[in-house]
Protein backbone atom coordinates (compact mmCIF):
# COMPACT_ATOMS: atom_id res chain seq x y z
CA UNK A 1 0.00 0.00 0.00
CA UNK A 2 1.16 3.56 -0.80
CA UNK A 3 -0.18 6.80 -0.03
CA UNK A 4 -0.44 10.16 -1.11
CA UNK A 5 2.54 12.41 -0.87
CA UNK A 6 0.01 15.79 -0.83
CA UNK A 7 -2.73 14.33 0.88
CA UNK A 8 -1.60 11.35 3.27
CA UNK A 9 -4.35 9.36 1.78
CA UNK A 10 -4.47 6.19 -0.30
CA UNK A 11 -4.94 7.62 -3.86
CA UNK A 12 -7.99 6.61 -5.58
CA UNK A 13 -6.13 7.41 -9.24
CA UNK A 14 -2.55 6.81 -8.38
CA UNK A 15 0.48 7.95 -10.42
CA UNK A 16 4.00 8.82 -9.88
CA UNK A 17 6.47 11.15 -10.76
CA UNK A 18 9.42 9.95 -13.15
CA UNK A 19 11.51 12.11 -11.98
CA UNK A 20 11.11 12.07 -7.69
CA UNK A 21 9.51 9.01 -7.78
CA UNK A 22 6.38 9.87 -5.75
CA UNK A 23 3.46 8.34 -5.92
CA UNK A 24 -0.06 11.35 -5.76
CA UNK A 25 -3.56 11.72 -5.95
CA UNK A 26 -3.68 12.40 -10.18
CA UNK A 27 -6.64 15.19 -9.43
CA UNK A 28 -4.51 16.69 -6.74
CA UNK A 29 -1.07 16.40 -8.69
CA UNK A 30 -2.56 18.07 -11.84
CA UNK A 31 -3.86 21.26 -9.89
CA UNK A 32 -0.48 21.47 -8.27
CA UNK A 33 0.95 21.64 -11.60
CA UNK A 34 -1.45 23.63 -13.48
CA UNK A 35 -0.38 26.12 -10.29
CA UNK A 36 3.05 25.92 -9.74
CA UNK A 37 4.64 23.85 -12.77
CA UNK A 38 6.88 22.03 -9.93
CA UNK A 39 6.76 19.32 -7.65
CA UNK A 40 5.69 19.97 -4.65
CA UNK A 41 8.20 17.28 -2.74
CA UNK A 42 11.48 18.19 -4.59
CA UNK A 43 10.73 22.17 -6.25
CA UNK A 44 12.02 20.37 -9.94
CA UNK A 45 9.68 21.73 -12.58
CA UNK A 46 7.41 18.76 -13.20
CA UNK A 47 4.92 18.33 -16.03
CA UNK A 48 2.06 16.30 -16.76
CA UNK A 49 3.79 13.79 -19.12
CA UNK A 50 6.40 13.25 -16.55
CA UNK A 51 3.15 11.41 -14.79
CA UNK A 52 2.97 7.71 -15.46
CA UNK A 53 -0.42 6.09 -13.81
CA UNK A 54 0.01 2.92 -11.80
CA UNK A 55 -2.05 0.44 -12.28
CA UNK A 56 -3.92 -1.82 -10.19
CA UNK A 57 -5.85 -5.11 -10.14
CA UNK A 58 -9.49 -4.26 -10.26
CA UNK A 59 -10.71 -7.18 -8.22
CA UNK A 60 -8.48 -5.93 -5.80
CA UNK A 61 -10.65 -4.42 -3.03
CA UNK A 62 -9.86 -1.04 -2.03
CA UNK A 63 -8.61 0.07 1.13
CA UNK A 64 -9.76 1.07 3.65
CA UNK A 65 -10.31 4.63 4.97
CA UNK A 66 -8.34 5.47 8.24
CA UNK A 67 -11.37 6.43 10.16
CA UNK A 68 -12.49 3.14 9.90
CA UNK A 69 -9.73 1.08 10.72
CA UNK A 70 -9.49 1.09 14.20
CA UNK A 71 -11.56 -0.92 16.76
CA UNK A 72 -13.70 2.11 18.04
CA UNK A 73 -14.40 3.30 14.28
CA UNK A 74 -15.43 0.01 13.81
CA UNK A 75 -17.74 -0.13 17.20
CA UNK A 76 -19.24 3.46 16.14
CA UNK A 77 -19.92 2.00 12.78
CA UNK A 78 -21.67 -1.54 13.41
CA UNK A 79 -23.80 0.57 16.21
CA UNK A 80 -25.09 2.50 13.35
CA UNK A 81 -26.15 -0.20 11.34
CA UNK A 82 -27.91 -1.87 14.45
CA UNK A 83 -29.59 1.23 15.08
CA UNK A 84 -30.88 1.48 11.26
CA UNK A 85 -32.15 -2.03 11.65
CA UNK A 86 -34.01 -1.90 15.00
CA UNK A 87 -35.58 1.90 13.74
CA UNK A 88 -36.56 -0.16 9.89
CA UNK A 89 -38.06 -3.21 12.39
CA UNK A 90 -40.02 -0.64 14.37
CA UNK A 91 -41.38 0.94 10.94
CA UNK A 92 -42.32 -2.32 10.25
CA UNK A 93 -44.29 -3.34 12.94
CA UNK A 94 -45.66 0.10 13.20
CA UNK A 95 -47.07 -1.01 8.94
CA UNK A 96 -48.22 -4.51 10.33
CA UNK A 97 -50.23 -3.01 12.76
CA UNK A 98 -51.75 -0.58 11.08
CA UNK A 99 -52.63 -3.12 8.22
CA UNK A 100 -54.38 -5.32 10.89
CA UNK A 101 -56.59 -2.64 12.21
CA UNK A 102 -57.33 -1.89 8.56
CA UNK A 103 -58.24 -5.41 7.59
CA UNK A 104 -60.41 -5.72 10.90
CA UNK A 105 -62.42 -2.55 10.14
CA UNK A 106 -62.67 -4.47 6.42
CA UNK A 107 -63.97 -7.77 7.86
CA UNK A 108 -66.23 -5.88 10.50
CA UNK A 109 -67.95 -3.76 7.43
CA UNK A 110 -68.52 -6.68 5.39
CA UNK A 111 -69.93 -8.52 8.37
CA UNK A 112 -72.01 -5.77 8.64
CA UNK A 113 -73.55 -5.26 5.11
CA UNK A 114 -73.96 -9.52 5.21
CA UNK A 115 -76.17 -8.45 8.06
CA UNK A 116 -77.88 -5.53 6.26
CA UNK A 117 -78.35 -7.80 3.15
CA UNK A 118 -79.76 -10.63 5.29
CA UNK A 119 -82.38 -8.62 6.63
CA UNK A 120 -83.74 -7.58 3.79
CA UNK A 121 -83.93 -10.34 2.15
CA UNK A 122 -86.06 -11.56 4.82
CA UNK A 123 -88.20 -8.18 4.72
CA UNK A 124 -88.88 -8.82 0.86
CA UNK A 125 -89.84 -12.26 1.84
CA UNK A 126 -91.94 -11.15 3.75
CA UNK A 127 -93.59 -8.63 1.76
CA UNK A 128 -94.11 -11.35 -0.88
CA UNK A 129 -96.16 -13.84 1.15
CA UNK A 130 -97.82 -10.73 2.76
CA UNK A 131 -98.75 -9.35 -0.77
CA UNK A 132 -99.39 -13.05 -1.66
CA UNK A 133 -102.21 -13.83 0.78
CA UNK A 134 -103.57 -10.44 0.19
CA UNK A 135 -103.96 -11.68 -3.47
CA UNK A 136 -105.55 -15.04 -2.50
CA UNK A 137 -107.98 -12.75 0.10
CA UNK A 138 -109.25 -10.95 -3.36
CA UNK A 139 -109.31 -13.67 -5.70
CA UNK A 140 -106.26 -11.93 -7.89
CA UNK A 141 -104.44 -14.36 -9.44
CA UNK A 142 -100.63 -14.34 -8.35
CA UNK A 143 -98.04 -13.16 -10.42
CA UNK A 144 -96.08 -15.86 -11.77
CA UNK A 145 -92.74 -16.82 -9.69
CA UNK A 146 -89.76 -16.76 -10.90
CA UNK A 147 -86.26 -15.18 -10.75
CA UNK A 148 -85.51 -12.11 -9.69
CA UNK A 149 -84.88 -9.41 -12.55
CA UNK A 150 -81.76 -7.48 -12.66
CA UNK A 151 -82.63 -3.60 -13.88
CA UNK A 152 -80.08 -2.06 -16.32
CA UNK A 153 -78.38 -0.03 -15.16
CA UNK A 154 -78.73 4.07 -16.20
CA UNK A 155 -76.33 4.99 -18.99
CA UNK A 156 -76.29 1.57 -20.48
CA UNK A 157 -79.19 2.30 -23.07
CA UNK A 158 -78.28 2.55 -26.40
CA UNK A 159 -79.92 5.73 -27.93
CA UNK A 160 -80.12 6.33 -31.81
CA UNK A 161 -79.11 9.11 -33.52
CA UNK A 162 -81.78 11.63 -33.90
CA UNK A 163 -83.11 12.46 -37.53
CA UNK A 164 -81.63 16.53 -37.08
CA UNK A 165 -78.60 15.08 -36.09
CA UNK A 166 -78.18 12.94 -38.70
CA UNK A 167 -79.06 15.95 -40.80
CA UNK A 168 -76.45 17.93 -39.28
CA UNK A 169 -73.89 15.08 -39.78
CA UNK A 170 -74.92 14.83 -43.55
CA UNK A 171 -74.55 18.19 -44.09
CA UNK A 172 -71.40 18.54 -42.52
CA UNK A 173 -70.13 16.07 -44.35
CA UNK A 174 -71.19 16.82 -47.83
CA UNK A 175 -69.43 20.36 -46.83
CA UNK A 176 -66.30 19.09 -46.48
CA UNK A 177 -65.75 15.93 -48.42
CA UNK A 178 -66.43 18.58 -51.57
CA UNK A 179 -63.54 20.68 -50.48
CA UNK A 180 -61.32 18.30 -49.24
CA UNK A 181 -60.94 16.57 -52.59
CA UNK A 182 -59.78 20.07 -54.18
CA UNK A 183 -57.75 21.42 -51.16
CA UNK A 184 -54.17 21.95 -51.40
CA UNK A 185 -51.66 22.88 -48.05
CA UNK A 186 -52.30 26.36 -47.56
CA UNK A 187 -49.58 28.87 -48.56
CA UNK A 188 -46.50 28.95 -46.45
CA UNK A 189 -47.64 25.79 -45.26
CA UNK A 190 -43.92 23.87 -44.00
CA UNK A 191 -42.90 21.01 -45.62
CA UNK A 192 -40.82 18.10 -45.55
CA UNK A 193 -37.50 19.62 -46.27
CA UNK A 194 -38.07 22.10 -43.91
CA UNK A 195 -38.67 19.49 -41.24
CA UNK A 196 -35.45 18.41 -41.62
CA UNK A 197 -34.35 21.90 -39.95
CA UNK A 198 -36.76 21.76 -37.09
CA UNK A 199 -34.69 22.45 -33.84
CA UNK A 200 -35.70 22.75 -30.01
CA UNK A 201 -37.42 25.67 -29.88
CA UNK A 202 -39.01 26.27 -26.01
CA UNK A 203 -39.41 23.97 -22.96
CA UNK A 204 -42.11 24.65 -20.57
CA UNK A 205 -40.92 23.00 -17.42
CA UNK A 206 -43.08 21.68 -14.10
CA UNK A 207 -46.60 21.81 -15.40
CA UNK A 208 -48.27 20.36 -12.88
CA UNK A 209 -48.04 18.21 -9.12
CA UNK A 210 -45.29 16.36 -8.38
CA UNK A 211 -47.23 13.19 -6.86
CA UNK A 212 -48.39 12.21 -8.82
CA UNK A 213 -46.49 13.59 -11.55
CA UNK A 214 -46.67 12.92 -15.53
CA UNK A 215 -48.69 14.98 -18.30
CA UNK A 216 -51.20 12.53 -19.77
CA UNK A 217 -53.02 14.38 -22.75
CA UNK A 218 -51.84 18.03 -24.89
CA UNK A 219 -54.27 20.00 -27.15
CA UNK A 220 -52.74 23.02 -28.85
CA UNK A 221 -55.32 26.10 -29.88
CA UNK A 222 -56.00 26.91 -33.65
CA UNK A 223 -57.26 30.20 -32.97
CA UNK A 224 -54.82 31.11 -30.21
CA UNK A 225 -51.70 29.13 -31.54
CA UNK A 226 -49.68 30.47 -28.02
CA UNK A 227 -52.31 28.51 -25.72
CA UNK A 228 -52.23 25.00 -25.23
CA UNK A 229 -54.35 22.70 -22.68
CA UNK A 230 -52.73 20.02 -20.74
CA UNK A 231 -53.84 17.31 -18.78
CA UNK A 232 -52.15 15.38 -15.84
CA UNK A 233 -51.74 12.18 -13.81
CA UNK A 234 -52.37 14.39 -11.06
CA UNK A 235 -56.39 15.01 -12.02
CA UNK A 236 -55.90 18.81 -13.19
CA UNK A 237 -56.45 20.17 -16.47
CA UNK A 238 -54.14 23.63 -17.10
CA UNK A 239 -54.75 26.34 -19.73
CA UNK A 240 -50.92 27.51 -20.32
CA UNK A 241 -49.92 30.37 -22.69
CA UNK A 242 -47.22 30.22 -24.18
CA UNK A 243 -46.36 33.74 -25.05
CA UNK A 244 -46.47 35.03 -21.11
CA UNK A 245 -45.22 31.45 -19.46
CA UNK A 246 -48.27 31.72 -17.55
CA UNK A 247 -51.26 29.50 -16.40
CA UNK A 248 -54.37 30.76 -17.27
CA UNK A 249 -56.61 28.39 -15.61
CA UNK A 250 -56.17 25.64 -13.34
CA UNK A 251 -59.77 23.31 -13.97
CA UNK A 252 -60.50 20.77 -11.35
CA UNK A 253 -62.93 18.62 -11.26
CA UNK A 254 -61.84 15.17 -11.96
CA UNK A 255 -61.36 12.39 -9.11
CA UNK A 256 -59.13 10.89 -11.41
CA UNK A 257 -56.11 11.06 -14.05
CA UNK A 258 -56.78 13.13 -17.01
CA UNK A 259 -56.97 10.50 -20.41
CA UNK A 260 -57.56 13.53 -22.92
CA UNK A 261 -58.54 17.15 -23.65
CA UNK A 262 -58.92 19.35 -26.00
CA UNK A 263 -60.31 22.57 -27.57
CA UNK A 264 -63.51 23.72 -29.55
CA UNK A 265 -62.38 27.21 -31.15
CA UNK A 266 -64.72 29.45 -31.08
CA UNK A 267 -67.39 29.38 -33.97
CA UNK A 268 -69.40 33.14 -33.48
CA UNK A 269 -69.42 35.52 -30.62
CA UNK A 270 -72.46 33.15 -29.46
CA UNK A 271 -70.58 30.19 -29.35
CA UNK A 272 -66.78 30.87 -27.19
CA UNK A 273 -63.78 28.53 -27.38
CA UNK A 274 -64.89 25.37 -25.17
CA UNK A 275 -62.00 23.63 -23.14
CA UNK A 276 -62.97 19.71 -22.82
CA UNK A 277 -61.55 16.86 -21.06
CA UNK A 278 -62.08 13.51 -20.32
CA UNK A 279 -61.04 10.64 -17.35
CA UNK A 280 -60.83 7.89 -16.22
CA UNK A 281 -63.25 8.81 -13.37
CA UNK A 282 -65.51 7.95 -16.05
CA UNK A 283 -66.81 11.78 -16.75
CA UNK A 284 -66.21 14.17 -19.36
CA UNK A 285 -66.44 17.82 -18.33
CA UNK A 286 -66.86 20.84 -20.75
CA UNK A 287 -65.47 23.97 -19.76
CA UNK A 288 -66.18 27.92 -20.57
CA UNK A 289 -65.01 30.81 -19.88
CA UNK A 290 -67.38 33.10 -16.85
CA UNK A 291 -67.24 36.73 -17.90
CA UNK A 292 -68.61 37.43 -15.01
CA UNK A 293 -65.78 35.94 -12.02
CA UNK A 294 -63.31 35.71 -14.95
CA UNK A 295 -62.85 32.25 -15.19
CA UNK A 296 -63.54 29.12 -16.46
CA UNK A 297 -65.95 26.89 -14.96
CA UNK A 298 -67.78 23.49 -15.86
CA UNK A 299 -70.62 24.13 -18.73
CA UNK A 300 -71.87 20.85 -18.81
CA UNK A 301 -70.18 17.16 -17.31
CA UNK A 302 -70.94 14.09 -18.90
CA UNK A 303 -71.77 10.97 -16.88
CA UNK A 304 -73.02 8.35 -19.35
CA UNK A 305 -69.94 6.10 -19.49
CA UNK A 306 -69.79 3.45 -16.75
CA UNK A 307 -66.16 2.50 -17.78
CA UNK A 308 -63.20 4.52 -17.49
CA UNK A 309 -62.92 6.94 -21.01
CA UNK A 310 -60.46 6.25 -23.34
CA UNK A 311 -60.76 8.68 -25.94
CA UNK A 312 -62.50 12.33 -26.96
CA UNK A 313 -63.02 13.82 -30.17
CA UNK A 314 -64.40 17.11 -31.10
CA UNK A 315 -66.76 16.11 -34.16
CA UNK A 316 -66.53 18.11 -37.71
CA UNK A 317 -70.12 20.14 -37.03
CA UNK A 318 -67.99 22.11 -34.19
CA UNK A 319 -71.29 21.32 -31.68
CA UNK A 320 -70.86 17.34 -30.89
CA UNK A 321 -68.41 15.74 -29.10
CA UNK A 322 -67.76 12.31 -29.13
CA UNK A 323 -66.47 10.12 -26.52
CA UNK A 324 -65.22 6.18 -26.34
CA UNK A 325 -65.45 4.05 -23.11
CA UNK A 326 -63.85 0.54 -21.62
CA UNK A 327 -67.75 -0.17 -21.35
CA UNK A 328 -67.54 -0.87 -24.98
CA UNK A 329 -69.36 1.92 -26.31
CA UNK A 330 -68.75 5.41 -27.49
CA UNK A 331 -71.15 8.49 -27.61
CA UNK A 332 -72.01 11.60 -28.99
CA UNK A 333 -73.01 14.42 -26.97
CA UNK A 334 -74.24 18.30 -27.27
CA UNK A 335 -71.36 20.49 -26.68
CA UNK A 336 -73.87 22.86 -25.48
CA UNK A 337 -76.24 21.29 -22.85
CA UNK A 338 -73.80 17.83 -22.69
CA UNK A 339 -77.21 15.90 -23.40
CA UNK A 340 -76.23 12.55 -25.16
CA UNK A 341 -77.14 12.68 -28.79
CA UNK A 342 -76.19 9.11 -29.89
CA UNK A 343 -74.90 5.83 -27.64
CA UNK A 344 -73.76 2.47 -29.89
CA UNK A 345 -74.85 -0.48 -28.60
CA UNK A 346 -72.12 -2.36 -26.41
CA UNK A 347 -69.72 -4.18 -28.42
CA UNK A 348 -67.81 -6.93 -27.51
CA UNK A 349 -64.55 -5.72 -26.72
CA UNK A 350 -63.65 -2.42 -24.32
CA UNK A 351 -62.65 0.66 -26.37
CA UNK A 352 -59.17 2.07 -25.89
CA UNK A 353 -58.77 5.00 -28.23
CA UNK A 354 -61.23 7.09 -30.23
CA UNK A 355 -60.59 9.24 -34.13
CA UNK A 356 -63.18 10.81 -35.76
CA UNK A 357 -62.92 10.86 -39.74
CA UNK A 358 -62.60 14.53 -41.30
CA UNK A 359 -65.64 13.88 -42.55
CA UNK A 360 -67.97 13.48 -39.96
CA UNK A 361 -69.43 10.39 -40.69
CA UNK A 362 -67.45 7.79 -39.63
CA UNK A 363 -66.00 6.66 -36.11
CA UNK A 364 -62.70 4.23 -35.27
CA UNK A 365 -61.77 3.19 -31.77
CA UNK A 366 -59.30 0.94 -30.97
CA UNK A 367 -59.23 -2.44 -28.72
CA UNK A 368 -57.22 -4.65 -26.56
CA UNK A 369 -57.49 -7.20 -29.39
CA UNK A 370 -55.01 -5.41 -31.75
CA UNK A 371 -58.20 -4.56 -33.83
CA UNK A 372 -59.46 -1.27 -35.23
CA UNK A 373 -63.33 -0.88 -35.45
CA UNK A 374 -64.34 1.21 -37.96
CA UNK A 375 -68.53 2.31 -37.18
CA UNK A 376 -70.47 4.49 -39.33
CA UNK A 377 -72.10 7.27 -36.50
CA UNK A 378 -75.50 7.52 -39.17
CA UNK A 379 -76.49 4.23 -39.30
CA UNK A 380 -74.93 2.43 -35.91
CA UNK A 381 -73.18 -0.12 -38.10
CA UNK A 382 -69.48 -1.26 -39.00
CA UNK A 383 -68.00 0.10 -41.75
CA UNK A 384 -64.83 -1.81 -41.27
CA UNK A 385 -62.28 -4.09 -39.34
CA UNK A 386 -59.17 -3.41 -39.09
CA UNK A 387 -57.05 -6.06 -37.91
CA UNK A 388 -53.06 -6.54 -38.29
CA UNK A 389 -51.80 -9.85 -40.05
CA UNK A 390 -49.70 -12.09 -37.75
CA UNK A 391 -49.72 -9.92 -34.99
CA UNK A 392 -49.09 -10.19 -31.49
CA UNK A 393 -52.46 -9.17 -29.50
CA UNK A 394 -51.91 -5.16 -28.14
CA UNK A 395 -53.97 -2.82 -27.33
CA UNK A 396 -54.37 0.15 -29.82
CA UNK A 397 -53.91 2.93 -27.75
CA UNK A 398 -54.15 5.76 -30.60
CA UNK A 399 -55.13 6.04 -34.24
CA UNK A 400 -55.48 9.28 -36.22
CA UNK A 401 -57.22 10.06 -39.60
CA UNK A 402 -55.47 12.21 -42.87
CA UNK A 403 -57.08 14.90 -43.19
CA UNK A 404 -57.78 14.16 -46.51
CA UNK A 405 -59.39 11.28 -45.07
CA UNK A 406 -58.46 9.04 -47.26
CA UNK A 407 -55.83 7.04 -44.63
CA UNK A 408 -55.46 6.32 -40.88
CA UNK A 409 -52.60 5.79 -38.74
CA UNK A 410 -52.02 3.62 -35.84
CA UNK A 411 -50.10 1.25 -34.48
CA UNK A 412 -49.83 -2.42 -35.77
CA UNK A 413 -47.09 -3.85 -32.83
CA UNK A 414 -46.03 -2.16 -30.12
CA UNK A 415 -43.21 -1.29 -31.92
CA UNK A 416 -44.35 -0.49 -35.17
CA UNK A 417 -46.88 2.03 -36.89
CA UNK A 418 -49.61 1.06 -40.18
CA UNK A 419 -50.58 3.51 -42.77
CA UNK A 420 -54.23 2.03 -44.01
CA UNK A 421 -55.36 2.64 -47.02
CA UNK A 422 -59.38 3.19 -46.09
CA UNK A 423 -60.16 2.43 -49.64
CA UNK A 424 -58.80 -1.00 -49.92
CA UNK A 425 -59.35 -1.61 -46.58
CA UNK A 426 -55.61 -2.43 -46.37
CA UNK A 427 -52.36 -1.52 -44.71
CA UNK A 428 -50.77 0.49 -47.67
CA UNK A 429 -47.18 0.79 -45.56
CA UNK A 430 -45.97 -0.70 -42.32
CA UNK A 431 -43.06 1.54 -40.29
CA UNK A 432 -40.92 -0.23 -38.41
CA UNK A 433 -38.98 1.80 -35.10
CA UNK A 434 -37.20 -0.42 -33.20
CA UNK A 435 -38.12 -2.84 -31.05
CA UNK A 436 -37.01 -0.88 -28.08
CA UNK A 437 -39.13 2.05 -29.29
CA UNK A 438 -42.81 1.96 -27.66
CA UNK A 439 -45.35 3.58 -29.29
CA UNK A 440 -47.29 5.99 -27.02
CA UNK A 441 -48.89 8.88 -29.52
CA UNK A 442 -49.84 8.73 -33.11
CA UNK A 443 -50.98 12.03 -35.52
CA UNK A 444 -51.20 13.23 -38.96
CA UNK A 445 -50.45 16.98 -39.36
CA UNK A 446 -53.23 19.42 -41.35
CA UNK A 447 -51.59 19.11 -44.31
CA UNK A 448 -51.62 14.90 -44.26
CA UNK A 449 -47.89 15.25 -45.67
CA UNK A 450 -46.66 14.31 -41.78
CA UNK A 451 -46.83 11.91 -40.25
CA UNK A 452 -45.69 12.03 -36.20
CA UNK A 453 -45.00 8.82 -34.17
CA UNK A 454 -44.00 9.86 -30.04
CA UNK A 455 -43.18 7.05 -27.59
CA UNK A 456 -40.23 5.90 -25.42
CA UNK A 457 -37.25 6.91 -27.63
CA UNK A 458 -38.68 10.60 -28.19
CA UNK A 459 -40.40 12.02 -30.96
CA UNK A 460 -40.46 10.94 -34.68
CA UNK A 461 -41.67 12.32 -38.02
CA UNK A 462 -41.69 10.68 -41.36
CA UNK A 463 -42.94 12.19 -44.29
CA UNK A 464 -46.14 10.60 -46.08
CA UNK A 465 -45.96 8.46 -49.32
CA UNK A 466 -41.96 7.98 -49.32
CA UNK A 467 -41.95 7.11 -45.63
CA UNK A 468 -38.35 8.72 -44.90
CA UNK A 469 -38.01 9.90 -41.43
CA UNK A 470 -37.09 13.31 -41.35
CA UNK A 471 -36.40 14.20 -37.90
CA UNK A 472 -35.66 12.18 -34.29
CA UNK A 473 -35.96 14.07 -31.10
CA UNK A 474 -34.37 11.82 -28.48
CA UNK A 475 -33.43 14.69 -25.67
CA UNK A 476 -37.65 14.35 -24.72
CA UNK A 477 -36.88 10.39 -23.67
CA UNK A 478 -40.44 9.24 -23.14
CA UNK A 479 -43.30 11.08 -24.92
CA UNK A 480 -46.94 10.87 -24.11
CA UNK A 481 -48.45 13.10 -26.56
CA UNK A 482 -47.82 14.90 -29.97
CA UNK A 483 -49.43 17.85 -31.38
CA UNK A 484 -48.83 19.88 -34.59
CA UNK A 485 -48.40 23.36 -34.29
CA UNK A 486 -49.72 25.87 -37.07
CA UNK A 487 -49.01 25.50 -40.33
CA UNK A 488 -47.23 22.30 -39.10
CA UNK A 489 -44.16 24.78 -38.57
CA UNK A 490 -43.65 23.84 -34.82
CA UNK A 491 -44.26 19.93 -33.27
CA UNK A 492 -45.55 20.02 -29.85
CA UNK A 493 -44.49 16.92 -27.28
CA UNK A 494 -45.58 16.25 -23.60
CA UNK A 495 -42.85 14.31 -21.65
CA UNK A 496 -42.95 14.02 -18.07
CA UNK A 497 -43.62 17.44 -16.21
CA UNK A 498 -42.62 18.77 -19.48
CA UNK A 499 -44.14 20.00 -22.75
CA UNK A 500 -41.30 21.04 -25.05
CA UNK A 501 -41.58 22.36 -28.50
CA UNK A 502 -39.56 22.19 -32.00
CA UNK A 503 -39.99 23.79 -34.72
CA UNK A 504 -38.03 25.93 -37.64
CA UNK A 505 -34.63 27.72 -36.88
CA UNK A 506 -34.74 31.46 -36.20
Amino acid sequence: MFFCSISGEPPQDPVISQKSGHVYERRLILKYITENSTDPITGEKLEESDLITVKANPKTAAPRPTSATSIPALLHTLQNEWDALMLETFSLKQQYNSVRQELSYALYAQDAATRVVARLMRERDAAREALASVSATMGIAPAPSGDDVEMSEPGQETVALPEEAAKQIEETRETLSSKRRKRKPPPGYVNPADVKTFTAKHTIPSLHSTSPSGITALAVSRSEPSQFLTGGNDKVVQLYDRSTDKVLASLKGHTKKVMAVAFRDACSESEPTLLLSASADKIAKVWAHDSASGEYIPRATIRTHRGELSGLAVHPTKTLVALASADRTYSLHDLTTGNLVYRSPVGDEPFASLGVHPDGTLVAVGTPTSTIKVFDIRSGAIAASLSPPESTPFTVKTLSFSENGYHMLAPDSLSSVAVWDLRKPKIAHSIALGDNFKVNKVSYDYSAQLLGVAGSEGVRIFAHKTWEELVHFEEAGDVADLVFGEEGKEIWGASGREVRIWGLPA
